[in-house]
């Protein structure tokens, strides 16, 4: 697809180039062996839009000062029907280089014809990658931590595949070990407090503590009353472990879809050790000479495997001994395998069995040591770990709540969950809170992402939306519509180009993203694209303009929408346009009703605008009911009240749907809702005197 910033740099450096070989040719400047040097977006853009040190980089070969082989380069610098329109010197020799109206007339007809794909691009090749994330411990509720490696590890799967990579999104499930003995332990105490009394049994000190743990215990008892009191303590373990994981990973599935994440694959850790895989791939270390034993267990040579890292990076042997470098056990002597042992297996399952080209895990901060020494078992057994794993490590989430922290470890049993958190706000301001640089900490302000103003990014993106929406359904009233063709070139002012430039941005943001492992770079540009759009509104009139002008403006305010929205989705963010006021409110209480699905939630919102017009409606159908009510005697009235009632609701349902692409009309039904709601009481009162009046005579 088409990224205007990356065009423009393309061609500047092609100009330079050929400005040389021109001059080359010509005797002008000497032959030398001259590299094409990069073209970067100046901070300050009074002096030009790109500008690049090809002249500073190649007098050095040429052996003439920067500023004479400039001046000779712009002499030589052909800029007819490029995207130029000057070329300057600054400084000790660099090329300012100035757009002209086919760049920005071209950046809007890429919007216009690449429309929902806009910003779409192939620079990944198709390349298979694995973004693992979230992968939380199904013993208990998701938290906060989750809550942020899910938006990062979703938005970021998503820019990837928009920058051309195959994808694939994956929840790696612990569902084995030490963590799952812990589960067991803590359901069984309950269990047994539960039918013997709090004191029969005392509550494990590492287990889980949260009352998730007291509801699954009372589950169990409601299925299974006191008969596993009987059972050996192993059966007892191995059924509320499982019953447990199989009521645990449903709600976690369901709290994940609500967030708008859905998985390719939930990979289960259970697998790897019941088909052998991780006994195999043990196996495959001792004989590749990285394993030996000690004390009865199986040790990894960590060490020597990170030495030889470390040396092929440069460092010194004594640089090496101070990091104090460890082996780590494989197989413990009673045994069994351990948890890195398995995290082993299943990332070779997913180079040597899978094949994918690179695989990307979202994983909290206190994860970092676990890095080099994973990467470093991968060099060991051949599969080049170094280069085909990267690990995004995110910093913790700190939850405020009218301005005090909230605690958020699981065992305290006070853990604010995912669940919890989207019951107070709302998907949207969620996704967009937590896509923040992974690499700081975050803290998430539970009354900020529900304010509607400025302060609130989120509501100040959407509302940038609204206004073009809200701006396009009233002038569709006055019978102006977005023209197919308008004259660019008049948008000249600083305001329509800025605002341009921020809309070419986008592409660029989202490679940016892709390559930096950093999705927040699509919420920075958001926020600037809506800040432009507002600084653009303010001082370009649409209505009351001259006609050409008004149609250039209004297909710009109309691309900025599309890009916007774009965004929007993009990180999982649903843009609806609305009415302003209500338009925080209605998107959620739609979302109740349909969930993620964005077609489903466009419909329902507008069909919630809509059915104002069923108030009007059931208005004169209490009007009619009442005359007679009035008029009618017996069953006769009441049966005519009756088929009337259900002959206006039905048409008031088949309206719905005939009207719902009519936004022009939102103005008129929000006035009409309050309207006919009073205009409704009061025939109700009047039906009611009618009704007293007749019985009384």
């Amino acid at each position: 697809m088409t990224n205007m910033i990356q065009n423009a740099k393309d061609q500047a450096a092609a100009l330079a180039m050929a400005a040389y070989k021109a001059a080359a040719a010509d005797g002008t400047l000497p032959e030398a062996e001259v590299k094409t040097a990069p073209v970067e977006i100046p901070k300050d853009t009074a002096n030009g839009d790109y500008t690049t040190t090809f002249c500073l980089a190649a007098s050095k070969a040429m052996r003439k000062n920067p500023r004479e082989v400039a001046k000779i380069l712009t002499e030589h610098m052909d800029l007819s029907d490029t995207y130029f329109t000057s070329v300057e010197i600054a400084g000790p020799g660099f090329l300012n280089f100035r757009l002209g109206d086919k760049w920005y007339a071209d950046v809007l007809t890429a919007v216009e014809e690449e429309k929902g794909d806009y910003g779409r691009d192939n620079w990944l090749g198709g390349k298979k990658y694995m973004v693992e994330f979230v992968s939380a411990n199904p013993t208990g509720p998701m938290h906060m931590g989750n809550a942020r490696g899910g938006v990062l590890g979703d938005t970021l799967a998503e820019v990837l595949d928009w920058s051309g990579a195959d994808v694939w999104r994956e929840f790696y499930v612990n569902d084995f070990g030490n963590q799952i003995e812990k589960f067991a332990k803590s359901i069984e105490a309950r269990y047994i407090q539960l039918i013997k009394g709090e004191d029969a049994i005392e509550f494990p000190e590492d287990g889980y503590h949260g009352d998730d743990i007291r509801e699954l215990a009372k589950a169990f008892y409601d299925v299974h009353g006191d008969s596993y009191l009987e059972k050996s303590v192993e059966e007892r373990h191995a059924d509320m472990a499982r019953f447990g994981l199989d009521r645990n990973i449903p709600k976690m599935k369901s709290d994940l879809e609500r967030y708008g994440i859905k998985f390719d694959e939930w990979f289960f850790e259970s697998s790897l050790h019941n088909s052998g895989y991780v006994k195999d791939t043990v196996e495959e270390l001792h004989k590749l000479g990285w394993t030996y034993e000690k004390e009865g267990a199986l040790w990894l040579k960590t060490a020597d495997i990170m030495r030889e890292q470390y040396r092929k990076q440069g460092k010194k042997d004594e640089d090496i001994d101070k990091l104090d470098l460890k082996d780590d056990v494989l197989r413990r002597a009673n045994g069994f395998y351990t948890y890195f042992a398995g995290d082993i297996a299943y990332h070779r399952n997913k180079f040597a069995v899978r094949h994918f080209d690179k695989v990307i895990n979202i994983w909290g901060a206190d994860h970092h040591g676990h890095v080099a020494r994973l990467k470093g078992a991968l060099d060991a057994l051949g599969l080049n770990g170094s280069e085909r794993l990267d690990i995004v490590l995110m910093q913790l989430v700190k939850l405020l709540r009218d301005g005090e922290v909230v605690r958020m470890s699981k065992r305290t049993g006070k853990a604010i969950s995912l669940h919890d958190l989207l019951d107070e706000v709302s998907v949207d301001a969620a996704r967009w809170y937590f896509n923040a640089k992974p690499d700081t900490q975050m803290e998430f302000d539970l009354g900020l992402a529900v304010r509607e103003d400025s302060e609130n990014p989120i509501y100040y993106v959407e509302y940038a939306h609204a206004r073009i929406c809200s701006l396009l359904r009233a002038l569709e009233t006055d019978g102006v519509t977005v023209p197919e063709t308008a004259d660019l070139s008049l948008l000249s002012g600083e305001a329509e180009k800025a605002l341009i430039k921020q809309i070419a941005q986008y592409c660029e943001e989202i490679k940016l993203a892709a390559r930096d492992y950093d999705p927040s770079h699509i919420n920075r540009c958001l926020q600037e694209l809506a800040a432009c759009f507002h600084r653009f509104y303010t001082a370009c009139r649409i209505r009351g303009e001259e006609p050409q002008v008004a149609a250039a403006r209004l297909k710009l305010a109309d691309d900025t929408r599309m890009v916007l929205k774009n965004g929007l989705k993009l990180i999982g963010v649903v843009a609806v346009g609305m009415t302003i006021g209500s338009m925080f409110i209605i998107p959620h209480v739609a979302r109740f009703f349909v969930g993620y699905d964005e077609n489903l939630l466009i419909l329902t919102t507008r069909a919630f605008r809509l059915y104002g017009l069923s108030f009007l409606i059931m208005g004169f159908n209490v009007y009619a009911s009442s005359f007679f009510t009035a008029l009618g005697d017996g069953v006769t009235s009441a049966l005519i009240s009756f088929l009337r009632t259900l002959l206006f609701q039905v048409a008031a349902v088949l309206l719905l749907p005939l009207l719902l692409g009519i936004d022009g009309i939102w103005l008129a039904v929000t006035a009409a809702e309050l309207a006919a709601l009073l205009v409704s009481i009061g025939l109700f009162v009047t039906r009611d005197r009618q009704f007293h009046y007749r019985k009384a005579e």
